[in-house]
């Protein structure tokens, strides 16, 4: 890097890439070159940066990462930079006063910002006022194409015609006269219209999940991108025409051809929203009178135990028995069931437990509410940042069709960000929205009433209600049920209750709190010792290990 020589003016120079100044044929290396011709014109030296070429055209000067690089540079070695040089004022900004700000601010560290082809003298007590001609004319055509592009925008949504890049599923396609101008514009299916409808058209069965649909159907998609892609009425066959002079966005009819009927559409919205519950894939079906025997396990060989029904004397009698060997055991099933709900039904917690984590548990999610507010006001920010991004390329690509490859690929990879964003938003709506008190109430009544569940729930509540309490399976020996993993929140309910109930606790001594025991958000829990519970199938009685 070049350094003061003598009293040589050092000066940095900046070029910045712009539709205008292309088509002008001044692109950046061009203005490198006239900058570097001028600087070696006048005797300056050239303080060579690694980098003072910026690709991104955007409005501010904080979302210019070699503008800000250059800033920093300039701060950090005061006195040795004398000028800051680059073509026109409309490299710097179009923006008159942000650009005023940081005029002020480079003149302040004693470095005057200038451009080769409209130099200002700021010797002069007008230099404001050509600053303000220079920047303001910069700036009136920017506000100018700006609205040209959205006034086009809104007019080919509203006439239902495809304004930007097609969807994935659809590619964009022309026609053209005998002269070769382009006459009509309209989008068409891509090969991947077929897999792509397969996918919606599963997923919105309710049997699958989105995720699933992808992977088996179209895995070349990014599971973020079609999350989004599930949210876009394009594919029923409507366009979303924006927002435009305070009129809010609506859809209308687009003249393209769906790729999913609108019944299918809103199908998928209801399951992406909650809804709408999936239908679950069932096995072939239980005999409801052996709904344990995915759970229960053989003490000799453990192997799960299954069941049969056969006949004798007086009718059919269902028998549980090991798969491995019958004769390990074999016992009638309505003993079994009635001996599983009393084992089940000595699971109950004191009420002083209950309600202390209920508590609790409303505290926790109060909070959460708050922090999920917090991240949903971060991603919109991020949303509106970045859609202003959007409508600066479409700008670029509005005016230079020459580059239409290029700046449709920023195009997508800027909506991809949007799409994944407005994902989360909908899915932390989704969560906030959500009122944990009637489903607390119902999972105390639920725990209040285990043993009544166990005997008269439907097959399939029972199921997933076991397996809810139980992670691993559970031993019986014919007359004992035992098990060593509960469940973490009851495992922590259940040692509560222990502990109130004094088990094991010499006189005098406090039991823990509660607020010891739970761990705080966010943080793994610490593995409470697990307990060993019997209970016989014919007595009530229990026995805590």
């Amino acid at each position: 890097m070049k350094v003061k020589v003598n009293n040589q003016t050092n000066v940095i120079i900046y070029c910045r890439v712009s539709t205008d100044e292309q088509r002008k044929g001044t692109s950046v290396e061009v203005q490198e070159e006239r900058l570097r011709e001028y600087c070696k014109r006048m005797g300056y030296n050239i303080i060579e940066l690694p980098n003072f070429k910026e690709d991104e055209s955007a409005k501010t000067f904080k979302k210019r990462p070699v503008m800000q690089s250059i800033l920093k540079y300039i701060k950090s070695h005061k006195k040795e930079v004398d000028k800051l040089l680059f073509l026109r004022w409309n490299r710097f900004s179009r923006d008159l006063p942000q650009a005023a700000n940081v005029v002020q601010d480079l003149r302040f560290m004693g470095v005057e910002p200038n451009a080769i082809e409209e130099e200002i003298d700021f010797n002069n007590s007008n230099w404001p006022t050509l600053l303000g001609i220079y920047i303001g004319q910069a700036q009136g055509d920017n506000l100018s194409r700006s609205k040209a592009t959205k006034d086009g925008i809104y007019g080919t949504a509203s006439q239902g015609k495809c304004y930007n890049k097609a969807p994935r599923g659809y590619k964009n396609k022309h026609r053209v006269d005998a002269n070769g101008m382009v006459i009509e514009k309209y989008v068409e299916f891509s090969e991947e219209a077929r897999s792509i409808r397969k996918a919606f058209e599963e997923f919105a069965k309710g049997t699958i999940s989105a995720d699933y649909a992808r992977r088996r159907y179209c895995p070349q998609i990014a599971e973020s991108t079609f999350m989004g892609m599930l949210r876009n009425p394009f594919y029923m066959g409507k366009i979303k025409v924006p927002e435009y002079n305070g009129k809010p966005s609506y859809l209308v009819d687009g003249v393209h051809e769906p790729l999913i009927s609108e019944e299918t559409f809103q199908k998928m919205q209801e399951l992406l929203d909650g809804k709408k519950k999936g239908k679950p894939k069932l096995c072939k079906p239980t005999n409801p009178d052996l709904f344990l025997r995915k759970f229960l396990v053989c003490p000799i060989c453990g192997h799960a135990l299954t069941g049969a029904t056969s006949r004798g004397n007086g009718g059919k009698y269902t028998y549980y028995n090991c798969c491995h060997n019958a004769k390990h055991i074999r016992k009638r099933a309505e003993e079994v069931n009635e001996g599983f709900a009393k084992y089940v039904g000595a699971l109950k917690p004191k009420e002083e437990v209950l309600n202390l984590y209920e508590e609790v548990l409303k505290d926790l999610h109060g909070d959460s509410k708050r922090e999920i507010q917090a991240e949903i006001d971060k991603l919109k920010k991020e949303v509106a940042a970045k859609q202003s991004q959007i409508e600066e390329v479409e700008d670029l690509l509005i005016m230079d069709k020459n580059h239409s490859d290029r700046y449709n690929r920023i195009l997508e990879r800027y909506e991809k960000e949007v799409s994944e964003f407005q994902t989360r938003i909908s899915a932390l709506e989704l969560t906030k929205r959500g009122n944990i008190e009637p489903k607390l109430d119902y999972a105390i009544l639920l725990i209040n009433n285990i043993d009544k569940y166990i005997r008269d729930a439907p097959l399939e509540t029972k199921i997933k209600l076991i397996g809810s309490i139980f992670e691993d399976k559970i031993e019986f020996d014919g007359e004992k049920y035992r098990t060593n993993s509960y469940n973490k929140v009851l495992d922590l309910i259940f040692q509560q209750t222990n502990e109130l109930r004094g088990d094991k606790k010499e006189k005098g001594e406090r039991f823990s709190s509660f607020s010891h025991s739970v761990p705080r958000a966010g943080v793994e829990p610490a593995r409470v010792a697990p307990l060993v519970f019997e209970t016989s199938a014919s007595t009530d009685s229990a026995i805590w290990a």
